[in-house]
């Protein structure tokens, strides 16, 4: 047994072919994202140098998915963009075993290896979507359900299911319509878990699904020090917590109020000589997340690596670490007067309130940045913009609200306010903070969970219900985030030098 390797797409697609017929077997770009994505789900087994079975599964999380989810939702179209190695599941794509190779125990090798890989990785489960490949033989006397119970009662065999129940596998329910083009099961499958009694809950999830979050209405002043800065920072963090909040965000270039008591340079110069504070900033605001017991994404700051110049945004838990997100997508006039470099990658961030993510100002108006970001379980995403003018801000804003509606998940926006005479190129603040849920029954009138006043220093916040969205993506009016035309378009994106689709 070993790990599948993309020269082996040939002898797995002829494997397929002989086990599945009547079954499209996979593309090439499928193995390659496969492989790519989770290499270690992806097992097979030689006899004589040859390659006569073989296993794919990956990790997702379990909550994300209803009990009615197809292959094609659990699998992100069998690409497994959906991978989520923070999960607590591994789920089964595909197993298999050469019809000349069968009677072997192979089958029971590679659930075996799905098993240990599941105790290794301290998972929670193995869940599978099983095939009935005899079920066509009886479908004119039975129905799926009678079945199912017969090969349950060892009355009848399957291939498929008997040998699932054989190695440990719990049935939990039938679905129909999992696989539409599987003749021989007629579409149906049953969905089957093995519990792994060693599993060790460790990883400090939260009971409640209620999450609070807060947005701060930052007012741009002249300060005299660094110190006045911290000082202006810690009362809103303080008050934040004061209501308990569990994550606060603070607006984009909020630190060019740093440049307010520097001596005056030309707008190039002026930009880089924020990074001079960098380690302050950093450790502030480690400091306030760690003693205010609550989460901060400390807007966004201007930093130098390599000599480039990038908008970042930090994630600061409230457990001492320090995560970072760059503007992917520079404006005109960051470029002009700044030059200002883009970042190449969408984080996810793990945090004790769920998955989030970060789009910082502009990148909110990209909606396929918000859309890779909810592929990988982001289930809320925050935005620290700067505008100048009412329109700058709408365009944020109704992008927000666009992103909340594509991808049934909550936005929280926050912007800065006031001016700073003594600094160019920063010459006016437009903002109106807000938090949004997506446009349906189960949410807020007008898509809209609270709203600041325009133009007024001030934090807002607001609960947020993430079983929600797992309802509304199930049973709302719409499902905009399950019912794309994946099959007519999909996004194509680079990450760590491997090119996935969405």
């Amino acid at each position: 047994m070993r790990k599948l390797k993309l020269t082996d797409y040939d002898a797995v697609k002829s494997i397929q072919l002989d086990c599945f017929p009547n079954m499209k077997p996979w593309t090439t770009e499928q193995f390659n994202s496969l492989i790519h994505t989770f290499p270690e789900g992806q097992l097979a087994i030689e006899y004589d140098g040859k390659l006569v079975a073989s296993s794919s599964s990956h990790i997702i999380n379990f909550e994300r998915y209803s009990e009615t989810s197809t292959w094609n939702e659990l699998t992100d179209q069998g690409m497994i963009t959906n991978h989520d190695p923070k999960g607590d599941t591994l789920y089964g794509i595909e197993i298999m075993v050469s019809p000349q190779y069968r009677n072997m125990k192979l089958s029971r090798r590679l659930y075996a290896a799905r098993q240990k890989l599941a105790k290794d990785k301290n998972l929670k489960r193995i869940a599978i979507g099983g095939r009935i490949p005899n079920y066509h033989k009886y479908a004119d006397k039975l129905s799926a359900a009678q079945y199912v119970e017969k090969v349950i009662d060892k009355k009848i065999y399957d291939p498929v299911l008997t040998a699932q129940t054989a190695n440990g596998f719990v049935l939990k329910r039938l679905l129909p319509d999992y696989l539409p083009n599987d003749k021989e099961s007629k579409g149906y499958a049953t969905f089957l878990e093995w519990t792994n009694y060693n599993y060790s809950d460790n990883k400090s999830r939260r009971n409640s699904p209620y999450v609070r979050v807060c947005a701060v209405q930052y007012q741009m002043r002249m300060i005299k020090d660094f110190a006045e800065f911290a000082q202006n920072c810690e009362y809103f963090v303080d008050a934040a917590s004061d209501y308990r909040c569990d994550m606060v965000l603070f607006p984009e270039m909020f630190t060019m109020q740093l440049l307010t008591f520097l001596p005056n340079k030309e707008p190039g110069k002026a930009i880089r000589s924020l990074n001079q504070f960098t380690p302050h900033y950093i450790e502030l605001f480690t400091s306030l997340a760690i003693k205010y017991n609550i989460n901060i994404i400390g807007g966004s700051h201007f930093i130098i690596e390599n000599d480039d110049l990038f908008n970042v945004s930090y994630l600061f838990r409230r457990n001492g670490t320090v995560e970072k997100q760059y503007k992917v997508h520079i404006t005109p006039h960051e470029k002009k007067w700044w030059g200002v470099k883009p970042g190449n990658r969408v984080e996810v961030f793990d945090t004790d309130i769920g998955k989030i993510s970060i789009l910082i100002c502009y990148d909110v108006e990209f909606p396929e940045l918000a859309r890779i970001a909810v592929s990988k379980g982001a289930q809320i995403l925050f935005v620290p913009f700067n505008t100048d003018e009412r329109r700058g801000y709408l365009r944020v804003r109704y992008c927000s609200q666009a992103r909340a509606i594509e991808n049934q998940v909550y936005m929280v926006i926050a912007g800065c306010v006031g001016n700073l005479p003594a600094v160019e190129n920063l010459d006016i603040q437009y903002a109106q903070s807000g938090i949004f849920t997506p446009s349906d029954v189960e949410f807020h009138r007008e898509g809209i969970a609270t709203e600041a006043p325009a133009n007024t220093e001030t934090l807002i916040f607001q609960d947020l219900d993430l079983n929600l969205l797992s309802r509304n993506r199930e049973y709302g009016s719409v499902q905009t985030l399950k019912d794309r035309r994946k099959d007519l378009y999909k996004i194509s994106y680079m990450e760590d030098g491997k090119k996935l689709h969405l």
